[in-house]
Order: C-alpha cells, then sequence, then structure tokens
C-alpha cells in the first residue's frame, strides 16, 4: 500500500464521486459497497480496486487515467464539494490515479462498514469524502474506519467522543485508534468499538 494509492482512492471519491453527487443531488455522503464504495443518489457511479463503474454496468479501467479522464469518462464534471468543507485529498483533475494494493485499503473499509453495523442497528454508515473514513455517530462517540493519514499511515479504526476522556484507552487527542492489521477482522474492529462505547460511558 502507497501513500499515493490512498490520495487517489481519496481523490476518486472526492473529484469524481462526492463533487459530481453533491452538484446534482445536494449531498456528499457515500457508502461502502462489496469491493469499493459509491455515490447514494445521482449520478449512479462505484469505485472498485481496478474500476469506475457508471450505472451498474459501465466500467473503465482506473490505472493510468487522470482523475479529470475518468470523470470525462462517466459524463460528469470532476471537482470537489464546493463550499463543503476545506480539508481535501490534495489531487488534481490532471493527476494519475495510483492504485497498487488498493484492495487493502478497500478491505478495511468494508471491515469498518461491517463492525459498524453491528455497533449499531440504527444508525448507517457514510464513507466521507472529507477525511476518507467510515463512521457513525451514537451517543455523541463517533466511531469508524479511517484509510489513514498524515497521523497514522495506514488505515485505523477509531472512537471519538465529542467531549474529551481520561484514561489509558483514550491514546489519541481525538480519542483512541488501533491500525485495523492489529485488530484483525470484524469482530476484532466491532471489540474495539464495543470496549469504546463502554469507556466513554464510564
Amino acid at each position: 500500500m502507497t501513500n499515493e494509492t490512498r490520495k487517489s482512492l481519496h481523490g476518486l471519491a472526492e473529484l469524481v464521486l462526492a463533487g459530481p453527487q453533491h452538484r446534482r443531488s445536494g449531498t456528499i455522503r457515500l457508502r461502502v459497497t462489496p469491493g469499493g464504495f459509491a455515490t447514494v443518489a445521482a449520478p449512479d457511479l462505484a469505485v472498485q480496486a481496478d474500476a469506475l463503474v457508471v450505472a451498474g454496468d459501465q466500467r473503465f479501467p482506473l490505472a493510468g487515467r487522470t482523475f479529470a479522464q475518468l470523470a470525462a469518462d462517466a459524463g460528469v464534471d470532476v471537482g470537489v464539494p464546493e463550499g463543503v468543507y476545506h480539508d481535501h485529498s490534495g489531487a488534481g483533475p490532471d493527476d494519475t490515479v495510483v492504485i497498487q494494493d488498493a484492495a487493502t485499503i478497500l478491505a478495511a473499509l468494508a471491515i469498518g462498514d461491517a463492525a459498524l453495523r453491528r455497533l449499531s442497528a440504527d444508525a448507517v454508515p457514510v464513507l466521507w469524502p472529507e477525511h476518507f473514513d467510515v463512521g457513525i455517530s451514537v451517543d455523541e462517540v463517533n466511531y469508524g474506519v479511517s484509510a489513514g493519514d498524515a497521523a497514522i499511515d495506514e488505515p485505523y479504526a477509531y472512537v471519538g467522543p465529542w467531549r474529551p476522556r481520561q484514561g489509558s484507552f483514550w491514546n489519541v487527542p481525538f480519542g483512541a485508534a488501533v491500525p485495523v492489521r492489529d485488530l484483525g477482522d470484524v469482530k476484532g474492529v466491532f471489540a474495539f468499538f464495543d470496549e469504546g462505547r463502554a469507556r466513554a460511558a464510564e
């Protein structure tokens, strides 16, 4: 897995899916799907490990293409959701997509999505294009899995209470975080979330 791959997947979420969806349907929310992620409203776009999928059946290879080229393939205008948030992927329309080991990141997001659904039957996980993480909020606590960032350079699970908590469990400024590889699978990530829920309630 490379930082370039994470930046590319984040850029696809932001420039090719969330931006066009926000302009057409007024929402930036995305969803995790088997093998990738997709829009929740028009236009019907999805990213898999090696392809952009349009309307469920048109597939365009990701490798070696720019974000602008892929957006043109999909018939949408490339670009971030304007005026919604300030932190961005750093990817530009003319950058070339890199997908080396993309499956590692996509698998971590899928594990997170499944664990979140076990944690709460009512809260629907959202893949947010701002920080490229899938998460929910329950009782003023955020739970989720991030693809990685400047602080933790790999996919990680997190628990982030809206009000700071004290104790050894809370190991990062915003709460608690553990690399997904250390938690192993859906069961391990769910156990981390469940412990976080109990600790936050103390």
